[in-house]
């Protein structure tokens, strides 16, 4: 059922048919849930992780290297745990008006892409000033998210071979400069800890790359999809541009009907009800934030909806998205500043979609501000 995906089309037509099987649903060898609340309840079961029981991951082997999200505890919890100071409430309020002002300057057009020239160059100046990475690397990082969300569907190509190869490099370099001259960021507090033995070199290189593409890659698409939602909804975009202090709503509503992430996975450590041990369950993030069992009218777009519970956007649990307080923010500014400055927004022709299954958004979104 689900080689029908393609990334380009609707997927909630086939996620409804899944639904409509049931809760829990095998296939194959695994097992689907479009169920908000069991989706909820396997996310926080710790007898549910990302690792089989010998320690492997099923994820596409070599596409990066292996990060905290890939482990379950304690190892997951040992490096997260190094890389939490950096996504405070108080670090993130310190990366507002630097968001603001960077949102600002790009809205200067008459015509543009919404992506390659709005949504995409936000949060790579943001998620590049957090981690310390200078102005003149940052170019390359839009395409490298890009090739990072293809693999996950495609595998290993020898472009994104390439690519990763380029960034571990770069992070290399930025590494041993710290090691000589630290400053106030991620890669030289991580460099400190890996010379108190907190972490290894390995790990520090693969907490970066993990900083890097969710930093950025959800919050592109959160921007992308919460801008098509509002367009494609004029009665909401009314009611956005008259009541900007709506922002926060927006963010959660795009959130919640159009997850970036779509699809993620648990395996059982343990026989769990029909789930036997090592058995994985595909949990389809776009379909529970669209369950009808918890969510009135779950299909429509409505920024004044009562959002509880909370959507599964960044997961939950243990695993639950250590960037979603900065991702919130940069989403907010970006709409908020969309409606204030552009008011008269709209669609100058067909948008194009990324060709992943497992990440939905926009490559291309053409746009005139009148």
């Amino acid at each position: 059922m689900f080689e029908k995906l393609t990334g380009h089309e609707d997927p909630h037509p086939i996620y409804e048919q899944v639904r409509a099987l049931g809760p829990l649903v095998r296939e194959g060898a695994d097992w689907v849930t479009t169920s908000h609340t069991l989706s909820n309840k396997i996310l926080r079961d710790r007898r549910f992780g990302v690792q089989y029981t010998d320690g492997s991951y099923p994820g596409v082997a070599g596409v990066l290297p292996r990060s905290f999200l890939e482990m379950d505890p304690p190892e997951h919890t040992r490096l997260r745990r190094l890389a939490m100071p950096a996504f405070s409430p108080k670090k993130i309020d310190e990366y507002r008006a630097r968001v603001e002002k960077v949102a600002e300057s790009l809205l200067d057009a008459d015509e543009f892409d919404l992506m390659t020239d709005f949504a995409s160059p936000q949060p790579i100046a943001v998620i590049s000033d957090l981690l310390g990475i200078p102005d003149s690397d940052t170019a390359e990082f839009a395409d490298y998210g890009a090739l990072v969300a293809r693999s996950f569907d495609t595998g290993v190509t020898p472009e994104m071979a390439h690519a990763n190869d380029q960034v571990l490099a770069l992070f290399e370099r930025l590494i041993a400069e710290r090691r000589t001259r630290p400053g106030d960021d991620v890669i030289s507090s991580l460099v400190a800890a890996e010379a108190e033995q907190k972490l290894t070199a390995q790990e520090m290189v693969a907490t970066l790359v993990l900083l890097l593409v969710a930093g950025f890659e959800t919050t592109v698409n959160l921007i992308g999809n919460g801008a098509q939602a509002l367009l494609g909804h004029p009665a909401q975009w009314v009611l956005f541009k008259a009541n900007p202090e709506l922002a926060p709503d927006v963010v959660e509503e795009t959130l919640r009907w159009a997850p970036p992430v779509q699809l993620t996975g648990r395996i059982a450590h343990e026989q769990v009800g029909e789930v036997g041990r090592d058995e994985m369950v595909h949990i389809i993030i776009g379909a529970a934030n669209r369950d009808p069992d918890v969510y009135p009218e779950a299909h429509r777009f409505d920024v004044l909806r009562v959002q509880k519970p909370e959507h599964l956007a960044f997961s939950s649990g243990i695993h639950y998205c250590l960037g979603a307080t900065l991702a919130r923010m940069e989403g907010e500014v970006a709409l908020r500043a969309l409606a204030r400055r552009m008011p008269d927004l709209r669609q100058t022709g067909p948008v194009t979609f990324r060709d992943s299954v497992a990440i939905r958004g926009l490559r291309s979104f053409p746009v005139s501000r009148s």
